[in-house]
């Protein structure tokens, strides 16, 4: 630690505030609880001051707070403070939390609880602690399950430390991220001023010469290698390594309906679409980068092919079960390890790299062709299907530079397809739990105020999502997005299981489907009127793209859009 000039006399809040500034967070996320009056007072005092505090996002509810951090940290890939309400606000928040934990996202979360009760000498943290806010283990055990790592600040002295401590583990891999119980009494503690040194950035770990040329051999004999990815574009450099590494050997490259974020431009000749099932019998190689669980059922091994994991921790200690049948490893920087292998990829045999090369673009025309099958059998429907909704918003959308956040169930591959995201940091999937999505797009707009972010979702996720303290974050910090959503009336995810589980049960002889109906919910754009958004909902296929460009118009004015689709499937 080194000294301050901060004069004695300040308590715990300030020691927060100190600490998340010397950590570089941009913002601090809060959901409000009665425990974060010392961090109020030292933002008040450091406000009329004119010190430094990172800016404060005053947000109504607790996955609001989460998934804008998250949102956030998928754009920037840097730490940011979550404060949220004792046991209580860290439970209603925990989806979002194990959310940016999927989604590899560093955040320092902060809750708190009272360790004396009013019976201790000093101010009275109040009996709410006593009657209702406690809970047994403290909200530390809680988070344990689903954060990377979880503890309590025991001491004021110790807390800057604590901070810094917790978002250096956040950021480095695998990130995610971490919680710290800070107690009421330890925030009205008086703190001596001892800051916490900022935080560096992490060292980079790569994979060795001696390790990489074996793979790099393995690549040159292979004659149906594939690359298949998750998450190599939420790497730094990953999306451009990616592109590279697979241009210098001509390797297909598939993203499995399982990828949560754009990685390689979908447009390109050697993009292999989303299904990784054909080449389970034809591959001789499968290069597995940044992939968790690239087959399903975790049983279903490829018949013949050597697998090559290129992750920089291949095994997640977050997932419960996790089968990747590798033969060897490449750990460390992943875009590091890519750049490595195209360097390698010299003198190859123009005569064996030929016909793998004719095939993918076979395969690329003709998935290509479908793709302009299915739109323009959608455009001359009358009803406004899922494709041509997806169509338009892409077309719309060329050449703004735009940022999808994706929440949508039965219509994800549709958007993933006829979106076509073709560059880095432009598509997110949200991950763990419906209800997040669109935090995630406003923080998102926080990281990248001059690009468009267009929020997708069903009718049926849009319903779990924290529709009014959204919208309220929206409107106060002036984050405008276009939220699209495909409502088809129904569950049909849940719908879809019923009727493969029961194909012939009683529900298919009644027509009872319990649990899918949606047709009774009220206009889904009304909700946005108060907040003075731009509200619009569509029927027919010739009102859908002046209906859109009327939303994009709005939001790039300065206002949310929210265009309530009415889709046939």
């Amino acid at each position: 630690m080194t000294d301050s000039q901060n004069t004695p006399g300040i308590d715990g809040g300030d020691a927060v505030v100190s600490a998340f500034n010397a950590v570089g967070a941009d913002y601090i996320f809060c959901s409000s609880g009665s425990e974060w009056a010392p961090v109020w007072e030292s933002l008040a005092r450091r406000h009329r001051d004119g010190e430094p505090a990172p800016g404060y996002l005053d947000l109504t509810h607790e996955t609001v707070a989460v998934g804008m951090a998250t949102g956030y940290g998928l754009v920037t890939r840097r730490p940011q403070g979550v404060l949220l309400h004792a046991a209580p606000g860290l439970l209603q928040g925990s989806m979002a939390i194990h959310g940016a934990l999927l989604s590899g996202v560093p955040m320092v979360v902060s809750s708190s609880e009272s360790s004396t009760y009013g019976d201790a000498p000093g101010q009275d943290p109040g009996g709410q602690w006593y009657r209702n806010l406690s809970i047994v283990g403290g909200p530390h055990g809680v988070a344990q399950p689903f954060t990377k790592w979880s503890t309590e600040a025991a001491s004021v002295h110790t807390l800057p430390t604590m901070i810094t401590r917790a978002a250096e583990l956040a950021r480095r891999a695998p990130a995610g991220p971490t919680y710290l119980n800070i107690p009421l009494e330890i925030l009205l503690e008086e703190w001596d001023g001892r800051e916490a040194k900022p935080i560096v950035a992490p060292g980079s770990r790569h994979s060795s010469p001696e390790e990489v040329d074996p793979v790099a051999a393995m690549i040159r004999e292979a004659e149906n290698p594939v690359i298949v990815t998750e998450t190599a574009g939420r790497e730094a450099g990953g999306f451009e390594a990616l592109v590279a590494f697979a241009e210098a050997w001509n390797i297909p490259v598939v993203e499995p309906d399982s990828a949560v974020c754009g990685n390689f431009p979908r447009e390109h000749p050697l993009h292999a679409g989303g299904d990784i099932g054909p080449w389970m019998d034809e591959a001789d190689l499968i290069l597995l980068v940044n992939c968790r669980v690239p087959f399903y059922p975790p049983s279903r091994s490829p018949s013949r092919a050597k697998v090559v994991v290129i992750d920089e921790v291949p095994q997640r200690p977050h997932i419960v079960y996790q089968v990747l049948f590798a033969d060897t490893y490449l750990e460390g920087n992943v875009a590091n390890t890519l750049r490595q292998l195209a360097k390698r990829a010299k003198d190859l045999d123009a005569d064996a790299v030929a016909p793998r090369r004719t095939a993918q673009e076979e395969r690329h025309a003709a998935e290509q062709a479908a793709i302009a099958a299915a739109e323009t059998g959608a455009e001359q429907a009358e009803d406004i299907d899922p494709v041509l909704l997806a169509a338009t918003l892409r077309t719309l959308l060329d050449g703004r530079d735009p940022i999808v956040v994706d929440e949508t169930i039965t219509h994800s591959r549709v958007v993933k397809r006829h979106l076509r995201t073709s560059a880095p940091d432009s598509y997110f999937y949200v991950q763990g739990g419906l209800g997040q999505g669109m935090a995630v797009a406003l923080g998102a707009k926080l990281a990248a105020r001059d690009r468009p972010v267009v929020f997708t979702v069903g009718d049926g996720a849009l319903t779990y999502n924290p529709v009014i303290p959204s919208y309220d974050a929206s409107h106060a910090y002036g984050l405008p997005v276009l939220i699209v959503v495909f409502n088809n009336r129904v569950y049909r995810s849940m719908n879809l299981n019923h009727r493969r589980f029961y194909p012939e049960g009683a529900a298919a002889e009644t027509g009872e489907w319990l649990g899918t109906d949606l047709h009774r919910l009220p206009r889904l754009a009304a909700f946005a009127e108060p907040f003075g958004m731009h509200t619009e909902t569509v029927d027919t296929s010739d009102a859908l793209a002046p209906a859109l460009e009327r939303a994009l118009k709005a939001v790039a004015e300065g206002t949310t859009a929210i265009v309530d689709v009415l889709v046939t499937r």
